[in-house]
């Protein structure tokens, strides 16, 4: 078993790691079919071995062909490191800064097999939400961490470390660009090449940005879109008896399950992967699994009449499952479900985000390796089948939303019935979660806000939570708006509640939505408390790059943007540029993520509070910054901005 510190060392290389390929047992990614000609796979093969020696490069080179030819990409499975990939206390890495350690126990995190989607391939979430391109950079990146010191800034280009350059005390440890692609050629099938070639990456948003924290990271926020969703469309408060069904239990969709169970509701998910099924129910997340559609529609009816509050994942594909429940509509007049939505990872819907329904999960993944071409077709009948379902329920007064994965958009791409009658081209049948739900929340000023204790301690994080709970009520004393006070009593309750739904996978960490007010409050609060001793170590903050200013995505975060402005990025990149000189400790500017490659730019951080007093500076400084450059882009409606907007900006 290797130690961190042998990790630390860099790339082990006399002797060579024994090569063992692909480890059974465990999920791995879809074969990629990027078609290089000739020429580019030895252009692909030269660029993988430059990080290896003249005389290890003839012994290495057959085997990387090997695995472009059988996976469309080089992982260089022989150096996956023999170690329990986890988040380490901060005080086992062998570092000459703090900082640098919280940042490699942030990429061991996103590497855990218990958090990560497909841990050999280095993919954290989403089917392609890569934290490097090869194993060889995971390698490089943890030795030069570990020899870094506050006076050098480490460059990151799309997973390749292009060095460690000097700096300054107050410059970030770190800066990270994935998939800066030339516009013209920011294309899903240019990606594919560009990918393989090992010039560009996939970071998602916050695999590649080493701030995920498992299915936590998306569960507040799904939890906040279905008791909001069940307060604009059905007009109530209790969501009890009422059903919701979607799909995808893999990475990021794996908190639907948990999310409907804390809103109080029935959550139907489908899943064609059952390793993605089992590893949510191993780990708490989901209560029940069903093959059989005639034992979930009665599971369904039972907890729907008495009321009780039921996770259910129905293996198989989720058209399945919709057209099972238009037939039930059919025969019987009965409408089961409330509310739906989709978490399939249909930004990347070609490369195995989402499976047809015409074939079963092994034999559409060994079509998507033979024949792409026939799959693509497949997919896109699915999408129509798919949608014409949901138009069907929809029509009887279920309501329907996209969950900015992009399902609406490669629907409408593939011909489906989606279409709005008189809207612009980012407006569909039915709104995207953030033009109905969560725009109104990004209006205020609340997004994603998180933290990690670097302790590993459960104590630690339960101080956290007592801390942040004590400032949010702080705040609502102090007088604030009505809709600011019922942000903050849904994320009180969120925070209450944490601890009995066992939320952790993974790091030690937290998330709850907050507004510029009580993200500044809370972290000079932990920071206090890390001075005082009240918290045994560092407490890093970040945030999902889907929040109020980090993204510009016009299917999804800036889907609500009247001005025209909705495909501009300079949000997006004031706020990378913004938090990097007001005291981040590490930012990330990313192509693509949620929505796909080309359709998104998205930015994000990670800020190391260590006690000083200089930590508190920097987060005052720094998190202002980061939310109140997203609110004046977000009006409530067009011509209206909310009080909250305007204070935010004096």
């Amino acid at each position: 078993m290797t130690s961190l510190k042998e990790i630390c060392r860099g790339l082990p290389l006399y002797p060579l790691p024994e090569n063992r390929g692909r480890r059974k047992g465990i999920p791995h990614a879809p074969v990629r079919t990027p078609n290089l000609t000739a020429q580019e796979k030895k252009l692909a093969l030269r660029n993988a071995l430059r990080y290896f020696p003249p005389e290890i490069q003839k012994k290495l080179a057959l085997e990387f062909a090997e695995e472009l030819r059988l996976y469309g990409h080089i992982y260089m499975y022989r150096f996956f490191p023999d170690i329990e990939m986890r988040a380490y206390p901060i005080g086992d890495y062998p570092c000459k800064t703090k900082s640098a350690a919280a940042i490699m126990l942030m990429i061991m995190n996103n590497l855990d097999p218990s958090v990560a989607q497909f841990p050999q391939e280095l993919v954290t979430y989403g089917g392609n939400g890569q934290v490097f391109s090869n194993w060889a950079q995971f390698w490089l990146v943890m030795h030069y961490l570990s020899e870094m010191t506050e006076e050098q800034t480490l460059v990151m280009y799309s997973g390749h470390p292009l060095g460690v350059f000097p700096s300054h005390q107050y410059a970030p440890r770190l800066i990270i660009t994935n998939g800066m692609v030339i516009p013209n050629y920011s294309t899903r099938d240019e990606y594919e090449k560009m990918f393989a070639l090992g010039v560009t990456m996939y970071g998602q948003m916050t695999a590649g940005s080493y701030c995920y924290i498992g299915p936590q990271g998306i569960v507040h926020g799904t939890v906040l879109t279905v008791l909001n969703a069940g307060r604009r469309y059905l007009k109530v408060e209790d969501l009890s008896g009422k059903v919701f069904v979607t799909s995808g239990l893999g990475g990021m969709s794996g908190a639907q399950a948990k999310a409907a169970v804390i809103a109080g509701c029935v959550g139907i998910i489908a899943e064609v992967d059952e390793a993605a099924l089992l590893k949510r129910h191993k780990q708490g997340w989901l209560m029940e699994i069903s093959n059989n559609l005639d034992h979930c529609i009665a599971r369904l009816r039972d907890a729907r009449k008495n009321k009780i509050a039921l996770s259910l994942g129905y293996h198989g594909n989720v058209v399945d499952l919709w057209e099972r429940l238009v037939y039930e509509l059919d025969t019987t007049g009965e409408l089961l479900v409330d509310l739906g939505s989709d978490q399939t990872s249909c930004h990347n819907p070609f490369s195995g985000g989402y499976y047809p329904v015409q074939l079963g999960f092994e034999e559409a993944k060994q079509l998507l390796s033979t024949n792409p071409g026939k799959f693509r077709t497949l997919v896109q009948e699915s999408l129509k089948r798919h949608v014409a379902a949901i138009n069907r329920l929809a029509d009887k007064g279920m309501f329907f939303w996209d969950y900015g994965n992009a399902f609406l958009l490669e629907a409408q791409r593939a011909g489906a019935d989606v279409e709005k009658r008189g809207a612009n081209k980012t407006e569909f049948r039915y709104p995207s979660y953030v033009q109905h739900i969560m725009g109104d929340i990004f209006s205020l000023g609340f997004g994603p806000f998180r933290w990690v204790c670097t302790s590993g301690d459960p104590q630690d994080l339960a101080a956290t939570d007592s801390i942040a709970m004590s400032v949010l009520e702080d705040s609502i004393r102090q007088g604030v708006s009505t809709s600011v006070k019922q942000q903050y009593h849904d994320n009180i309750r969120w925070i209450r509640e944490a601890g009995r739904h066992s939320l952790v996978v993974g790091s030690q960490a937290r998330i709850l939505y907050s507004d510029q007010r009580g993200r500044v409050s809370i972290a000079v609060a932990i920071n206090r408390a890390i001075s005082e001793g009240r918290i045994k170590a560092p407490v890093v903050l970040s945030r999902d790059h889907h929040d109020v200013s980090g993204t510009d995505s016009p299917y999804r975060e800036t889907s609500n943007i009247y001005d025209g402005s909705a495909f501009c990025a300079d949000m997006a990149v004031q706020n990378f540029v913004g938090d990097a000189f007001r005291g981040a400790t590490w930012v990330a500017l990313h192509n693509g993520g949620g929505v796909g490659w080309g359709e998104v730019i998205n930015g994000g951080f990670g800020l190391v509070l260590d006690g000083s007093k200089e930590a508190e500076e920097r987060a005052k400084m720094m998190l202002s910054w980061d939310v109140s450059n997203g609110p004046s882009n977000f009006p409530l409606e067009p011509g209206k901005f909310p009080a909250e907007r305007e204070a935010c900006l004096l």
